[in-house]
């Protein structure tokens, strides 16, 4: 069962329930392989919601072996989803929403007036 408060979420690919949870060795993955120079630009890079077929299975892939799986990138590449490509892509969705939505806002605030 996964735990929503460690970031996990489960998935169906190929008619099996997986958890898959982003940890911070799968995050530091995701910025060598997006070029991302911290979390922050990380996390910018997927605000944008434009993701291609390669980045949804380095983030799914990424998100298996963080949750303990030994899979590479090419065979998650091949595993199905329900729902197809907008499978593909609401599991990303949800494992990007359950890692990086919870994170405090640091940027600067306006002053507060009374």
């Amino acid at each position: 069962m996964p735990n929503a408060h460690r970031g996990e979420i489960e998935a169906v690919l190929d008619g099996r329930p997986r958890t898959l949870v982003l940890t911070l060795g799968a995050l530091a993955e995701l910025e060598q392989a997006f070029g991302a120079s911290d979390l922050v630009a990380l996390a910018e890079r997927f605000e944008t919601g434009r993701l291609t077929a390669r980045d949804a299975a380095r983030v799914i892939a990424a998100g298996l072996r963080g949750a303990g799986e030994n899979v590479s990138d090419a065979e998650v590449a091949l595993l199905r989803a329900e729902e197809g490509a907008v499978g593909y892509a609401r599991i990303v969705a949800r494992l990007l929403s359950a890692t990086f939505a919870g994170a405090p806002d640091t940027r600067p605030q306006p002053p507060q007036t009374a």
